[in-house]
């Protein structure tokens, strides 16, 4: 795994704003000037669901004992490599 941050060490945008939740820049060297550019591109995309199916979706995700996320993530990934071997 690469990590986003050497101070933090964190994989995610989301550990490292946890970790400056917690931390203060201060704590980490000096006051020296530096330059710096951002490139955010958000690792996530919303896609509407119907509520029906997202009801559904809950109670299997529930059943099993994970987030609808990572069902969902699941299904997705087995249904393109389905996809991806049949264009082969």
């Amino acid at each position: 795994m690469t990590t986003k941050t050497p101070v933090s060490g964190s994989i995610s945008y989301q550990e490292i704003g946890e970790f400056w939740d917690k931390h203060d820049a201060d704590d980490f060297g000096g006051q020296e000037e530096v330059e710096f550019s951002v490139n955010i591109q958000s690792q996530r995309r919303y896609y509407s669901l119907d509520q029906n199916l997202s009801i559904k979706l809950r109670n299997i995700a529930r059943s099993r004992g994970i987030t609808e996320e990572a069902l969902l993530n699941s299904w997705v990934q087995e249904k393109l490599s389905q996809n991806l071997d049949a264009a082969m």
